[in-house]
């Protein structure tokens, strides 16, 4: 189909919303993004991006390495008391291509946003999303009573997407027992540039620099019987943070200790979208499939999302037949790493003394005996390649 001249509308200035709009506008589509927020700005804090996402940022021309964002040298998961190695992923054995960076969202962001605009598409500001009608003409109906028409309205709009709603209706999400903490502290510990998972009993810490090292992003996840809300603005208490990691040691310790103003939200499963798409429009990103944050891929999948989407629409006959190829390439994709992402929260939560030393040491014999079998597991989610030709 010719994506020249056609009218698109994303909904949601997020890194799919802007990454779809970015490649939908060097084709000559009309694009406007539609953001609730004041500002394009940041929401969360650090973000990790693996070979399958800088895919996509390569194939948008943009740089790998926004805001200095450090080149990862390895994933290492480490014990909880004074946080001794247990196995090493040496991520300088994926080859040549392969890179992961350690990322500030607001530089990841900010970065898009800026690129979208250099190629003459909008973003509007202040623009919630009341409502969507699909159609051969679909519309958006905006809170402020605006309505919007397009060619075809991308529901990037995140967790409580609306447009997930109007293909899909309710679907209550389930509370998983667990709540996050997040911050961004200074790097006071010469935090190499690595991400670290500290594992401990029903909690653990993921640490990793940003911004040239200047900085550190730590997520730290409990688990807790009573419900936290599912949003990114709620602020904990640092005093509450420090004190439900307190037998956590090592640079960990530390670097809490930093965290004056942690964010606090509670961690929910979602289902996958049955439904991706309707008569002109489609899901992408967490209006598709939210993630928990254990397998370090909601970023990752987005851009996925985006490129594909964008790759279906440039290869297809018709609009229709594009959004059913993009349903139909990313949704098992979507649930083979959602899964993947909810088991390991159990593995890094080992609270039985010696079945937690057993899994440790098998862990440890791995990375000692057999480093790039350790890290082959992880082929099918890494070297999949979002750009490579598939449509068509």
């Amino acid at each position: 189909m010719k994506i020249d001249g056609l009218n698109i509308a994303v909904i949601g200035g997020g890194i799919g919303g802007l990454a779809a709009a970015l490649a939908f506008r060097r084709a000559g589509a009309s694009v406007t993004v539609y953001e609730q927020a004041e500002a394009i700005r940041e929401v969360g804090a650090g973000l990790q991006l693996s070979p399958n996402g800088l895919k996509v940022i390569e194939a948008l021309g943009l740089p790998l390495a926004p805001g200095g964002a450090p080149r990862a040298a390895a994933v290492s998961l480490r014990d909880y008391r004074a946080g001794r190695e247990v196995l090493r992923l040496d991520l300088g054995r994926l080859g040549p291509g392969m890179e992961y960076r350690l990322v500030h969202r607001a530089d990841l962001i900010d970065m898009l946003a800026s690129a979208v605009r250099e190629e003459g598409g909008k973003i509007r500001l202040l623009q919630k999303l009341g409502s969507v009608s699909p159609g051969a003409r679909p519309e958006a109906h905006m809170a402020n009573g605006d309505r919007i028409s397009a060619d075809l309205i991308l529901g990037a709009d995140g967790l409580h997407s609306v447009v997930r709603a109007a293909l899909n209706g309710a679907a209550p999400p389930h509370f998983t027992g667990q709540v996050a903490w997040r911050a961004v502290v200074p790097n006071v510990v010469n935090h190499p540039p690595e991400a670290r998972v500290h594992m401990g009993p029903h909690r653990h810490v993921v640490s990793y620099p940003l911004r040239d090292g200047a900085e550190v992003n730590l997520v730290a996840v409990q688990e807790r019987a009573d419900w936290t809300e599912e949003s990114w603005s709620l602020t904990g208490d640092p005093s509450d943070l420090r004190a439900a990691f307190s037998d956590f040691g090592g640079d960990t310790a530390r670097l809490l200790a930093e965290a004056d103003v942690p964010g606090l939200w509670g961690l929910f499963r979602h289902p996958v979208a049955e439904t991706w798409h309707g008569e002109g429009v489609a899901l992408l990103g967490d209006a598709a499939h939210p993630t928990l944050p254990f397998l370090a891929q909601g970023a990752n999948l987005a851009l996925e999302d985006a490129w594909e989407l964008f790759d279906a629409c440039r290869a297809a006959p018709s609009l229709e037949a594009a959004l059913t190829a993009y349903q139909k390439r990313r949704q098992e994709r979507a649930r083979r790493v959602i899964a993947a992402a909810n088991g390991n929260a159990w593995k890094y939560h080992l609270a039985m003394p010696g079945l937690r030393d057993a899994a440790h040491l098998v862990l440890r014999a791995g990375g000692t005996f057999a480093p790039d079998l350790m890290l082959r597991q992880f082929d099918w989610l890494y070297r999949y390649d979002p750009t490579a030709p598939t449509f068509g």
